[in-house]
């Protein structure tokens, strides 16, 4: 359509409009040809990922018997109050010594903080019950360190001295703080690196010392991340069975688990596993609100790379000492446990399942990998081709199985797989007169597909943030040529996507390994893996057994712990 030379601006605007309606219109319906079939697609797969938490949540609402007031009398109040006190003491030590590293090492120049930078991340290559175990053994009554002070005392009995028990509660706190410090300390250091050094500039010409412009500037800042670094040290405390039932805890989750398999009462583990649900509620909308609607960015497309303050003299030998005190205590002490006992007891260890054990983890976690991997591209994909008012949140509740902790899930899965065996061998009966026994509870699948839910959110970070760095072009440009949406995946996502899925992949992998709860209560009979493997000698106080097993599942986790700090240490714009 021509239009005058001499037409009004305006004028012109709205004939090019008037012309461009064909090409909108062919895109509009380009959008529509794709197939219903994804939206149904991730429909199925959400029903399937929280079948676990409605299976709980109608099981504890329909109890055979009352067992609520029995609960509410016996179990839950010093179960409530254990975890309560539990949670509060990990989030203010996680908080605490993830924040302050992550200032020193951001900010401050000082001896050795290069190579503490990646240090501080370790401890979080370490299952909690390995930590635990190895701090019971070194610091317990007939540990070598109270023996050691017993020979140079002079001490005979207990009653002649004093020292603080390690099975308590103060002793599960600190432990699990030793280890779950790392999610705040790559959350703030995140957050400190991306923000602008002309605030904290502005704020010391204004007359603000370094430890005031740390607290009145970069601290609020930084509460977004801070507050999701917690929330993530505190869902894992909230999952963790291993250490704290090891150190005499008795939280929500290890109530779940007793009531479960030693009080055989099934309907009774499903109302604490509700009772640990509306926790996890809590702890989401409490993140939230740390959080705030506050936004900050910059106004500047120029980034400075951040000078740091030099710490010279003893000052800097005691940061050093600061900063390298919890990597001490998360990762050097355990391990060195553990390579005492592996050196001395390797024939042992080798004898006692350890090849077979291996295997087995090996095998479930390749096929958790693949599963959850599968799942997150799936949903993933089907967010970018037919986003909806029903996918995108679908896809959200999908990855939330990780907020759940593993007793949990274990148990939310354990009835539907079983009715659905019932029902099949049911059937078999009556038209074949064929049992069919168990085919998915207690069955390697069943396990899978509940490591998947659980990690799924792992896999699909990792694929989503790969998807968003293909521009929308290429889809345009394949489906002009005549592919549809999956034919695409296939031959134009699927190559540029390798390196995302291989990550997720290994997050994956390493996570299913050490995965203790879900493991525990899902596994079959007689199939050990290193994480129950490691458990079960640990409880039969046989630790120096499992320490080859222990060693392997820290040896694994080491990778994708530093590959993430890798990710997180380069993250400011402009480098």
């Amino acid at each position: 359509m021509a239009t005058s030379p001499h037409s009004p601006p305006l004028l012109q605007d709205i004939l090019r409009r008037i012309a461009d309606v064909p090409h909108r219109l062919e895109s509009w319906r380009a959008r529509r040809r794709v197939s219903p079939a994804w939206t149904a697609v991730v429909a199925a797969i959400l029903a399937v990922m929280i079948l676990p938490v409605v299976t709980v949540l109608v099981l504890a609402a329909t109890p055979s018997d009352s067992i609520w007031p029995h609960l509410m009398r016996t179990v839950l109040p010093s179960a409530v109050a254990d975890t309560l006190l539990l949670l509060a003491g990990v989030g203010l030590l996680t908080l605490a010594i993830g924040t302050g590293a992550a200032w020193l090492v951001t900010m401050y120049r000082f001896p050795g903080r290069a190579v503490l930078d990646r240090l501080l991340v370790i401890p979080l290559a370490m299952p909690t019950y390995i930590v635990a175990y190895c701090y019971v053994e070194l610091l317990d009554y007939a540990g070598p360190l109270q023996g050691a002070l017993r020979t140079m005392m002079g001490w005979k009995t207990p009653a002649d001295y004093w020292f603080p028990p390690v099975r308590s509660l103060g002793g599960g706190a600190f432990v699990l703080s030793m280890v779950l410090y790392p999610y705040v300390y790559l959350s703030a250091r995140a957050s400190f690196v991306q923000q602008s050094v002309c605030a904290l500039e502005v704020a010391r010409t204004l007359g603000r010392t370094s430890l005031q412009s740390f607290r009145e500037v970069a601290l609020p800042l930084a509460r977004p991340a801070l507050a999701a670094g917690v929330a993530l040290a505190l869902m894992e405390c909230m999952n963790d069975i291993g250490a704290v039932q090891y150190m005499g805890i008795e939280t929500l989750t290890v109530s779940v688990y007793s009531t479960w398999l030693q009080r055989s009462n099934l309907a009774g583990a499903a109302q604490i596993a509700v009772v640990i649900l509306s926790f996890v509620a809590l702890l989401f909308l409490i993140e939230r609100l740390a959080r705030g609607d506050g936004r900050t960015h910059h106004t500047t497309g120029r980034y400075r790379a951040i000078p740091f303050q030099d710490i010279e003299g003893w000052r800097g030998w005691l940061a050093t000492g600061l900063c390298a005190l919890p990597f001490v205590l998360g990762f050097v002490v355990p391990v060195l446990v553990i390579l005492r006992h592996a050196a001395g007891h390797f024939a042992d260890a080798l004898a006692s399942g350890f090849l077979k054990a291996a295997f087995n983890s090996m095998l479930l976690a390749t096929t958790s990998a693949a599963a959850a991997v599968v799942i997150a591209l799936v949903l993933a994909y089907a967010r970018r081709v037919a986003s909806n008012g029903f996918t995108r949140p679908a896809v959200v509740l999908a990855g939330l199985g990780y907020a759940i902790p593993g007793t949990v899930l274990a148990l939310g899965l354990l009835i539907p797989l079983a009715g659905f065996d019932n029902w099949v061998d049911a059937t078999s009966r009556s038209l074949l007169g064929v049992s069919t026994g168990l085919l998915l509870s207690g069955s390697v699948a069943a396990l899978t597909l509940a490591l998947a839910i659980r990690f799924l959110a792992v896999g699909l970070g990792s694929i989503d943030a790969g998807l968003e760095r293909i521009s929308p072009n290429l889809d345009a440009a394949s489906r002009a040529l005549g592919e549809t949406a999956l034919s695409t995946l296939w031959r134009v996502h699927l190559p540029i996507l390798l390196p995302a899925i291989g990550a997720a992949a290994l997050l994956v992998f390493v996570d299913a390994m050490k995965e203790l709860p879900a493991t525990l209560l899902l596994r079959p009979f007689n199939f050990e893996t290193l994480a129950t493997h490691v458990y079960g000698l640990a409880a039969l106080e046989q630790f120096e057994s499992a320490s080859l097993a222990a060693l392997a599942i820290v040896a694994v986790g080491l990778v994708p712990v530093l590959l993430l700090h890798q990710a997180v240490a380069g993250s400011r714009p402009g480098e």
